[in-house]
């Protein structure tokens, strides 16, 4: 797959020359014993198993417990194309911040004939309970990630957004931190970005969204559901990075108006939450009645101004695959301006004309649920049998609104690491974007998600891949 024309190779030109911003890292890779090279990404894999970095796999059988596989390779991004990407990135997350607001208030964007109504009306994430509210220093996407793909040279896509409650930060930190301890030389060859202040920024920024009535120095805690979830390592991480509680909704309790934490010396009042608990779960007096993962009256101390809850409660709106198709819309209704970052091509299923596209299609398209996640639920047309397609069109045929498709990508490649040196894997790219009331922080690099098994294009960890660092290099 090496010199394939067909995908574009982040790593070396269609000659086999390698491109600029590879080359200080080729150089120093190829000084290298590869017997010492190995060593390390075994020792690598220790470490991560050592520091209990897992997810959890759902499947049919009990959840399991399984490894995140980390490569040492480094993805490299020089810092042309970084500034090219903060600013489409930032475009993108103001539209989807003023999108949120207008949802909930005077729904401008659907009065003007831009969005269907339809799409509010059967979307779980849309909470009636939000209508006429504006969250603190109004934010209501506090942390997003947002998901982009290569397909060349200067031609990158957004593949979807991830504004409810966006992981794998942990990931990024983590992969950095175990390069640095494996090749620190390489790091004073290579000038690149740092992302280990990423905890700092993220607990400047949610400060900032502190509600009226906090202190000069607002309380913030993070919110989990607890030890069994898939995300529990990351929730626990970054409480500790942050310097906040780690708090389960059993912890918390609402007095005198104000959501308070439990601690040695009594409650003590609690002015930003970073929550990890789905909407459906974080009230049971508003939502789910039987959830012991919330808080009982959180909503309405919310409402009342008492308290911050980030991500806020109903943005999952934004992770709504519908929804994502109309981006380019929503982009220019809010900003004025045609989007930096285009979406990849997108056949909404609801509508007659794309759906007998897609139908006529199917071997050759990607298929995914609206509210799908982590890979699950979807159809990859080129990579599926007769019989898998055959089943997935009647899925289709029986609900198209739940369905979008897009074109198999050409995703760009980078190199892993191999028993027999360098190969081409396909990657996405995971930014962290930190939104509080007068800034908008992007975490120079993020989460590289790959595709270890050759040929393969589901980067998902649910699904078989892995991650490395990402670097951006310093002007």
């Amino acid at each position: 797959m090496s010199g394939n024309a067909e995908f574009f190779d982040e790593m070396r030109q269609p000659d086999g020359s390698v491109r600029p911003a590879y080359s200080n890292y080729c150089e120093w890779y190829d000084e290298q014993d590869p017997k010492l090279l190995r060593r390390k990404h075994s020792e690598a894999e220790t470490n991560f198993r050592k520091t209990g970095i897992t997810f959890n796999v759902y499947g049919e059988d009990e959840a399991e417990e399984r490894l995140i596989p980390f490569d040492m390779v480094p993805r490299v991004i020089d810092a042309r194309e970084w500034r090219r990407l903060t600013r489409g990135i930032e475009q993108r997350v103001s539209a989807l911040n003023a999108f949120m607001h207008d949802l909930y208030h005077r729904q401008e964007i659907v009065r003007a004939g831009r969005l269907p109504e339809r799409l509010l009306r059967n979307n779980e994430a849309w909470l009636p309970n939000m209508v006429g509210f504006t969250p603190p220093g109004g934010v209501y996407t506090h942390i997003v990630g947002i998901d982009l793909v290569r397909t060349g040279p200067d031609e990158f896509f957004v593949l979807e957004d991830n504004a409810r409650t966006p992981s794998g930060v942990s990931y990024m930190l983590e992969n950095r931190e175990t390069m640095m301890a494996m090749f620190p030389e390489l790091f004073l060859r290579c000038q690149v970005e740092s992302v280990s202040d990423y905890p700092r920024r993220l607990a400047k920024s949610l400060a900032a969204c502190a509600p009226d009535c906090a202190g000069d120095k607002p309380v913030v805690a993070v919110l989990t559901p607890g030890i069994y979830n898939a995300a529990y390592f990351e929730h626990a991480f970054l409480a500790d990075q942050m310097g906040a509680e780690l708090v389960e909704g059993s912890d918390l309790r609402v007095v005198n108006g104000r959501v308070t934490m439990r601690t040695t010396s009594g409650y003590k009042a609690v002015d930003v939450i970073y929550r990890r608990v789905d909407d459906e779960f974080l009230d049971p007096l508003t939502f789910n009645p039987d959830s012991v993962l919330g808080v009982p009256g959180i909503m309405d101390v919310y409402r009342s101004g008492g308290v911050t809850i980030a991500n806020a409660p109903g943005t999952g709106v934004c992770d709504d695959k519908a929804i994502y198709s109309f981006m380019p819309e929503i982009v220019e209704f809010y900003t004025g301006e045609k989007p930096l970052l285009p979406n990849v091509e997108t056949w909404r299923c609801a509508e007659e004309d794309s759906l007998k596209y897609v139908l006529d299609n199917l071997a050759e398209l990607v298929v995914k649920e609206v509210h799908g996640s982590g890979g699950y639920g979807m159809l990859v047309g080129p990579a599926s049998t007769k019989k898998q397609i055959e089943e997935f069109r009647h899925k289709i045929v029986d609900n198209p609104e739940n369905y979008i498709a897009q074109p198999t990508l050409s995703l760009s490649t980078c190199p892993v690491f191999t028993k027999k040196g360098l190969a081409p894997r396909h990657v996405d790219l995971r930014p962290y974007v930190l939104v509080s009331p007068d800034k908008i922080d992007i975490t120079p690099g993020g989460l590289t998600r790959v595709a270890l098994e050759k040929g393969s294009l589901v980067v998902n960890s649910s699904q078989g891949g892995g991650t490395k660092d990402t670097w951006v290099l310093k002007d």
